[in-house]
């Protein structure tokens, strides 16, 4: 690290930190918070942040002119996601033998980014910590970033296997000091040697997904502690602006890390159990047609994703480790990722039943307990259905879209997706009707052609149990499927042939159903 060796900066902290400095009454307290490369100071309901005069091998910020560029940059690419939080720049002028902040007399000092403050116990890894991350506020974050992925600038001139490589190489380098004081060096040697050689296995897919426009302009740092909750929703803040090589990157590598980070606390908090797999099946879930069929094969790259952002984790926490407990930690996080890195054999399950039985229920309880520390893709019918045909998957679609034909065409889909998730590494959790024998055919068939054995649930209830649950369903408007009482009582007359799939009891809680779905198959576990 490069440091200038002036001591305005330190005149300028020192103006900052009194409350005179934005108009606040001297008994007001302003808050410092200092990281490595900023200062920010807490005044009123405002937040202001000014860069360090630093130079690292990341981040440039000696001249002011490289100050004002990253605060530019930092209010731009942040208000993709927090236009709330990222108000405007300000200036710090030097007037009259003094510092002051704004106006128009003396000359510009230095920028500061002018921020709407908000509480500390908002930032969701807060609430992870407290216990108070709800799933409802990963679902909704996995869809926000889904959303701010689609719109994020495509840049094929970063991303592919050689850049990632130098990710890989670049932690292996900063893992060296440490290594055998901190971080157990042959565990840290062997996750550097397994990332490089699927980074060579996976050579052609890197670079196939650059061309295919899946690297882009991302957040960079998308973990629990870059995302807060403001009027109940999740608000992702503090990308990476100083650096295009940290921030151009696969969208997978991008949600990587929120994901890795799920899936580590829970190792530890079985309150955080199946998150991580949910927030992957919900990104899912939000991609169109065109979309799908990337982030699929994609699925091969995410462990390799997950892993190296646990390296990272594990060579900061390293560095900055003063105590066993921190050291404890860092090297948690390298264990997880030789975790990570260690191939598991793809599962296949199938689930059917009638309209009512729970399916999805049971399948979100399943996906997250095969697969790894991440679990399973959760392939459901209702929601192909809807991507098929463009909506979003609580959009209503028209009749058409039940119209004859078009079930095969979504079964057709589904299996395509399976096979695809399949070949790339992943455990399949297959949610549809499959009343049709020859549906059912289709599943054993792909299964068979895979190597695999396949798991089948039947899921059965009582008539008026059924109904009960799907006209309260109707009535709420909150899940993707569409099939009401009509279609149930249509559901009724099927004659589903021969079922050679596990029967299970799903007339009771949703608990006891996935208890009762769990118990045929103790290999989930």
């Amino acid at each position: 690290m490069y440091r200038l060796a002036d001591d305005e900066e330190q005149q300028i902290v020192a103006f900052l930190s009194q409350p005179a400095a934005y108009g606040l009454p001297v008994d007001e307290k302003v808050g410092h918070v200092e990281t490595h490369a900023s200062h920010v100071f807490l005044a009123g309901d405002r937040a202001f942040k000014l860069k360090k005069r630093v130079k690292f091998t990341f981040l440039d910020f000696s001249t002011i002119e490289r100050r004002k560029g990253a605060c530019e940059s930092e209010l731009e690419l942040n208000r993709r996601t927090a236009p709330e939080i990222y108000l405007r720049m300000i200036p710090v002028r030097r007037a009259n033998g003094g510092l002051r902040l704004g106006g128009e007399e003396g000359g510009v000092v230095d920028w500061l980014v002018v921020m709407t403050r908000f509480a500390d116990d908002g930032l969701l890894a807060k609430k992870a910590d407290r216990g108070e991350l709800s799933l409802g506020m990963v679902e909704e974050l996995a869809r926000g970033i889904a959303a701010f992925h689609r719109k994020a600038e495509v840049r094929r001139d970063y991303g592919g296997a050689n850049n990632f490589l130098k990710i890989v190489e670049g932690s292996a380098e900063d893992m060296k000091p440490v290594l055998g004081k901190v971080l157990d060096a042959e565990q840290a040697e062997s996750v550097t040697a397994r990332s490089r050689a699927l980074i060579e296995a996976h050579r052609a897919l890197f670079d196939k997904r650059r061309e295919e426009g899946e690297v882009r302009h991302c957040h960079g740092d998308l973990h629990l502690g870059n995302v807060t909750e403001i009027g109940g929703h999740p608000v992702i803040f503090d990308c990476i602006e100083f650096s295009d090589r940290i921030a151009r990157i696969d969208v997978l590598y991008d949600l990587a890390f929120l994901l890795m980070d799920l899936a580590f606390r829970a190792e530890g908090d079985a309150r955080l159990q199946g998150f991580a797999n949910r927030a992957l099946n919900v990104y899912l879930d939000h991609m169109t047609q065109d979309e799908i069929g990337h982030a699929i094969e994609g699925l091969s790259l995410l462990p390799l994703f997950m892993a190296t952002r646990a390296v990272v984790r594990a060579k900061v926490t390293a560095v900055q480790a003063k105590d066993e407990a921190a050291k404890g930690r860092a090297n948690a996080y390298l264990e997880f990722a030789a975790k990570l890195l260690t191939p598991v054999p793809p599962r296949l399950i199938a689930i059917g039943g009638l309209s009512g039985t729970g399916k999805s229920t049971v399948a979100k309880g399943i996906a997250p307990r095969l697969g790894g520390p991440l679990g399973a893709v959760h392939l459901r019918s209702d929601i192909i259905r809807k991507r098929i045909f463009g909506v979003a998957p609580l959009d209503r679609l028209p009749q058409a879209a039940y119209a004859q034909g078009v079930g095969a065409r979504v079964y057709e889909e589904m299996l395509r997706l399976a096979g695809e998730a399949l070949g790339a590494g992943a455990s399949v959790v297959l949610d549809a009707v499959f009343a049709q024998e020859d549906e059912r055919t289709m599943i054993a068939r792909l299964a068979a052609e895979r190597g695999l054995a396949l798991t089948g649930l039947w899921l059965e209830a009582p008539v008026d149990v059924l109904e009960a649950r799907v006209a309260a369903r109707e009535a709420r408007g909150d899940d993707p499927s569409d099939a009401g009482l009509a279609v149930l009582r249509r559901q009724l007359s099927y004659d589903i042939g021969r079922m050679d799939w596990t029967r299970v009891d799903a007339s009771g809680t949703p608990d006891e159903a996935l208890k009762a779905a769990l118990a045929p198959a103790r290999a989930f576990h």
